[in-house]
């Protein structure tokens, strides 16, 4: 029997912005930030993913620097990582920074995302700068109480790349309107839950499928307060999908109490 390979640390954040209705007045459809794959990546390469990444030894350093961050209170370290590499590789990935100033303890604003990112991001994604360094230098404290546990997901067992990955919720900050990278991703959009299943379904989009199950369920919300709310009463159940091959395809089977409106689902190609 072959070997399983263990599964590495990693996180994603699904921003969030109340969408503008047809008149531009009235609120429209939930929508979420999301970015193509390049498609020399070797994992999901050309496909519509949320901003995310692994947890790096980077991270677990920033953990033990309880002034980098604000809303740790009660978290274990692991869990404090994990929120800590989602922030950080949203800001690799998005140029959207969940941040507060540490010396007033309010929310940075765009323009000051906009600063840190155009000064410090290239040279973060080049490695040239830790994240530690651009949060001391810049006297920030990382958000982590802005994000909200929403799905906990870990790579089938016999596929080469493995990965176990928290999904969070988070409001994107007012005026943060993101941007990829050109490195990891080719192209961004904000767009609905909906709109991006749809795309999935028709060929526009390339959707993994734990990608496509939390847009599912995101769309049943109506604003990101009720998604957000919803999130914060949820037991997270953690789903880590057993894996057959059918005549048409392969077949998942993931446990029925996540809450994905149902246990087996037959599928392409499993990203």
């Amino acid at each position: 029997m072959a070997e399983t390979s263990a599964s590495r640390p990693a996180s994603t954040i699904l921003l969030l912005r109340d969408g503008a209705g047809a008149d531009g007045k009235s609120r429209g459809e939930i929508e979420v930030f999301m970015m193509v794959r390049h498609h020399q990546i070797e994992f999901n390469s050309g496909a519509l993913v949320f901003p995310g990444g692994s947890v790096d030894a980077g991270d677990k350093e920033i953990v033990n620097r309880s002034d980098l961050y604000s809303g740790g209170e009660g978290l274990s370290e692991a869990d404090r990582g994990f929120r800590i590499a989602a922030i950080r590789e949203t800001f690799e990935e998005s140029g959207i920074l969940l941040a507060r100033s540490k010396d007033l303890g309010t929310p940075i604003n765009a323009k000051r995302a906009g600063e840190i990112a155009e000064a410090h991001r290239v040279a973060l994604n080049e490695h040239k700068i830790s994240f530690l360094d651009i949060l001391a230098d810049n006297g920030l404290q990382l958000a982590l109480d802005t994000l909200v546990p929403y799905a906990h997901w870990i790579t089938p067992e016999g596929m080469p790349k493995r990965f176990d990955t928290w999904f969070f919720l988070a409001a994107a900050p007012p005026d943060q309107l993101g941007a990829h990278d050109g490195r990891e991703s080719t192209d961004s959009i904000w767009v609905s839950p909906r709109e991006a299943v749809e795309g999935g379904e028709n060929g526009r989009f390339k959707l993994p499928f734990p990608t496509t199950r939390n847009l599912i369920r995101l769309a049943k919300q109506g604003s990101v307060k009720a998604a957000l709310d919803h999130a914060r009463g949820m037991s997270i159940v953690t789903v880590m999908p057993v894996m057959t091959k059918t005549e048409s395809g392969r077949q998942l089977r993931i446990p029925r109490d996540a809450g994905y409106d149902g246990e087996v689902f037959e599928v392409g190609a499993v990203g």
